[in-house]
């Protein structure tokens, strides 16, 4: 099996230490050391150029971004701009979440119409799924609307092996079923809490849940994933500790 080359984090994992210029680079540093050579913003708290500038100057590369689908519509060249300051030409959302799945007729189109419009740029959307994209609506699974109906050429996912499991997907297969069309696999394990408890499945540390990373990995090879983010939304303690354990288990087992 081919050999992961770099892994990645996404930066919503250690948000409390993001909030000044100084709290990110003494955060990208610290990621460095932890053997992450990429990263994936989640909002940002300083200008964009100087942030940057700390990735560049850690060594980090920005590989894709989460923002705001209503900065990227209604300020289009100046977010493109930005997105030049990272080095990164994957925009992406962190999720869409509609009180109604009607919602979805609406917003499939305006994602169409922005990636068209930042594809003359060489720029590409990137759709962050989660689990409710795995319902059903009108008899129909919105995760296959969104397969069917996206802008093939210019909306790639951003797709998250936790939700897709916490959904009732099968990883593997939507991997599979998405063949050239991901851009970021975030990479996110699932352990099992107590019997009949409020949290029956929660976020751990990579390889110290239950999916099946042989065959995830071996999946997104073949699929052509480009990225590989590791994300884990709550951790027990402290996140850099958690951080550690995943990037130490895919060096081990996957480089």
């Amino acid at each position: 099996m081919a050999k992961l080359e770099k892994i990645g984090v996404q930066l919503y994992t250690v948000r409390k230490f993001m909030e000044t210029a100084e709290d990110i680079k003494v955060t990208f540093d610290k990621l460095k050391k932890l053997g992450y050579d990429q990263a994936q913003t989640a909002g940002m708290t300083i200008p964009y150029a100087d942030f940057a500038d700390l990735a560049k100057e850690a060594g980090i590369e920005i590989v894709g971004t989460h923002d705001s689908v209503d900065w990227f519509c209604n300020s289009t060249d100046e977010a493109m701009d930005a997105m030049d300051a990272l080095g990164t030409k994957n925009m992406g959302t962190g999720g869409f979440f509609p009180k109604d799945f009607d919602e979805f007729d609406a917003y499939i189109p305006k994602i169409n119409d922005l990636a068209k419009k930042i594809a003359k740029r060489g720029f590409k959307f990137t759709y962050h799924n989660h689990g409710h994209e795995f319902r059903k609506h009108n008899g129909v699974r919105i995760m296959d609307r969104l397969f069917d109906e996206f802008d093939k050429d210019n909306v790639s996912f951003c797709l998250d092996t936790y939700w897709v499991q916490f959904g009732g997907g099968d990883v593997r297969h939507w991997i599979d079923k998405l063949k050239g069309r991901i851009d970021i696999l975030h990479l996110k394990d699932m352990a099992k809490g107590e019997h009949n408890s409020t949290n029956p499945q929660f976020y751990t540390e990579i390889g110290n849940g239950n999916l099946y990373w042989e065959g995830i990995i071996e999946s997104a090879l073949n699929s052509g994933v480009k990225y590989f983010v590791v994300e884990q939304d709550t951790t027990p303690g402290d996140p850099f500790d958690s951080l550690k354990m995943s990037a130490d288990y895919l060096r081990a087992n996957f480089f």
